[in-house]
């Protein structure tokens, strides 16, 4: 029984070991490659042809010097506004939110910083389980240590869900304003932030109150913004 338990933990250890080099050679390569997928775009594709076999997700890459500096300002605003300090992790936004979780009784505010999601987005599934936090850190570390803050941003621009199949700040800019993602301005960059955290609910309610009201508070915050 000892000698089975140990085969069992030594197989589980190696394969643990295997994975992280698996997700450190894919790091080092978006070093200077792009990624071609993630593991939620592919996800959500499944999904999608689920219902329809010919269905297909939009997004087309660009790189950082064409997305709007306005979409910068508003996603970090939105989403992170430590972004350019931390290390990839917000230990006082974490403590916020688990005060306003604790209060609440649910989950009603996250904490996640742009790497912690674009750890998440890259790699794991959507599932909260205590093995995919622990491995969202290990990720996020890895992020932070191998790629700049700036290509850290350029990809999460480029990956993150912004509508139904609609994915990366090009897609989005074309979706909701019928043009691209340099030329957005600073209202329709709010807008687009405010989307991010129920993008698929705001791309059938586009005129809600509430989107609008934070769509407002984005774009006031915006000036008080660093980018990489």
């Amino acid at each position: 029984m000892k000698q089975t338990l140990k085969l069992f933990l030594g197989i589980l250890l190696l394969w643990v070991f295997l994975y992280q080099v698996w997700v450190l050679l894919h790091i080092l390569w978006w070093v200077d490659h792009n990624p071609g997928s993630t593991a939620f775009m592919q996800a959500r594709l499944e999904v999608m042809q689920a219902t329809n076999p010919k269905a297909k997700l939009q997004q087309q890459w660009v790189p950082y010097a064409r997305i709007s500096g306005h979409l910068k300002r508003a996603v970090i605003a939105a989403e992170d506004s430590k972004f350019v300090e931390h290390n990839g992790f917000d230990w006082n936004g974490i403590e916020t939110a688990f005060a306003k979780n604790l209060k609440q009784g649910r989950i009603v505010a996250g904490g996640s910083t742009i790497t912690q999601q674009l750890a998440k987005n890259l790699f794991l599934s959507g599932h909260r389980t205590p093995w995919r936090k622990a491995q969202e850190a290990v990720i996020t570390f890895m992020l932070e240590k191998l790629l700049s803050k700036r290509r850290i941003l350029e990809i999460y621009l480029n990956v993150i869900e912004w509508g139904d199949g609609v994915f990366g700040a090009e897609a989005a800019a074309k979706h909701y304003f019928h043009g691209s993602a340099k030329a957005l301005g600073p209202p329709e960059a709010a807008y687009l932030a405010a989307i991010i955290p129920n993008p698929r609910f705001y791309d059938v309610h586009r005129k809600t109150r509430f989107l609008g009201r934070h769509a407002a508070t984005i774009q006031a915050r915006m000036r008080l913004v660093k980018i990489p």
